[in-house]
């Protein structure tokens, strides 16, 4: 075997899966199967992993009791695990989230989403360990503070986008095209003195860099829903709705385990109140916290313009995109109920820079609330 590459443990009670996953896999990675938890532990025992696949359903050991055995030992508690199940339903997919799993990828496999899932979490996996081999050597050195915070808040927003992405291949652009409405609208508002006592504090570059983790917390969405190319039903739409507070989540994680070099910036601040506060309304009925008005962060109520914009001139499965005027006109409707009406006036000021960024490739109508 190639010993540069990756390692990956299969574990399946199934014979055929373990055979189908590995002939997917072991074209790129070293591929081990096991058929059961015990024989996991045993071969973990010879081997570190990069990645476990592990079946949910297992006699004996099922693979939420082995998972809680993984996240208990200190030797293997770091090895990414991704849950390999034929369930479908969001109980199932919820569980092994709140145990650690870092990804859910229903049975039988689609070869290409496999591949792809896989990539993602051993590419996120690497960049974790240099992150925490960057970390470490910022201990030991003289670096400038300031360029070393930007070089690590780079490889934050790295992991995390790319994970988003390739989650929601959909709306997997909408994140570049929000941080650059976000930046023309954070100009104006600089330039005319608006929120100035607030403004004043942030440090831009910082600010901008965390608007690319706002929908961060759609990864943990079930892709059932995430991808579903039609009306959500009120159930799935609940569901939707906790991907702000999965996103405040997940930031709060990576605010822990890199306290001492992203806590003082207030990087990760400005990220946890774009993804927590992007869905409230300046009425207060908005979600998650039904925060109204000047109670809701600036960070959110800009996001919360932007955000909605750049979903209405995007086509998406369920719905065409609109042209740039109706956009804008329904932006201009929702003064003083969805949006700060504030930052509503400097948005249409700006329509012709914000135009210039993008012009969707299809431009056809479409009503209010097809977003």
């Amino acid at each position: 075997m190639d010993h540069g590459r990756k390692k990956i443990i299969l574990v399946d009670d199934m014979l055929t899966n373990l055979k189908i996953g590995s002939r997917i896999l072991s074209d790129t990675y070293d591929v081990f199967t096991v058929p059961s938890a015990e024989k996991l532990f045993r071969m973990l025992k010879e081997i570190t992993p990069d990645l476990i696949l592990l079946d949910i359903d297992m006699p004996g050991m099922n693979g939420y009791e082995t998972l809680r055995i993984i996240k208990g030992n200190r030797a293997f508690r770091e090895i990414p695990v991704i849950f390999l199940s034929a369930n479908t339903d969001l109980a199932s997919e919820s569980e092994g989230l709140a145990l650690g799993a870092v990804d859910f990828i229903t049975k039988p496999y689609c070869p290409q989403m496999l591949l792809n899932r896989v990539g993602t979490q051993i590419r996120v996996e690497s960049q974790r360990k240099i992150i925490l081999e960057y970390e470490a050597k910022l201990r030991q050195t003289e670096m400038d503070k300031t360029r070393a915070l930007a070089e690590l808040h780079k490889k934050v927003i790295k992991i995390v986008t790319e994970l988003v992405e390739r989650r929601d291949e959909v709306t997997g652009g909408h994140m570049e095209l929000t941080h650059r409405y976000v930046e023309i609208l954070l100009d104006v508002l600089i330039k005319n003195n608006i929120y100035q006592d607030i403004v004043r504090s942030w440090e831009k570059d910082f600010l901008l860099q965390s608007t690319l983790l706002y929908d961060l917390g759609k990864v943990s969405i079930n892709d059932r829903i995430l991808l579903k190319p039609g009306k959500l039903t009120d159930e799935e739409y609940a569901e939707m709705q906790k991907h702000t507070l999965l996103g405040v989540k997940i930031l709060e994680d990576i605010e822990t385990d890199l306290k001492e070099n992203l806590a003082g910036a207030g990087f990760l601040d400005h990220a946890k109140a774009f993804a927590g506060c992007h869905h409230e309304h300046w009425d207060g009925t908005g979600y998650p916290y039904g925060l109204k008005g000047y109670n809701i962060p600036l960070q959110g109520r800009i996001m919360a313009i932007v955000d909605v914009y750049t979903a209405l001139i995007t086509e998406r499965p369920y719905k065409k995109a609109c042209t740039h005027e109706e956009a804008m006109r329904i932006i201009a409707h929702g003064k003083g109920t969805h949006f700060d009406p504030a930052l509503v006036d400097l948005f249409l000021s700006v329509s012709g820079q914000v135009q210039q960024i993008t012009t969707p490739p299809r431009q056809v109508g479409c009503l209010p609330g097809q977003v």
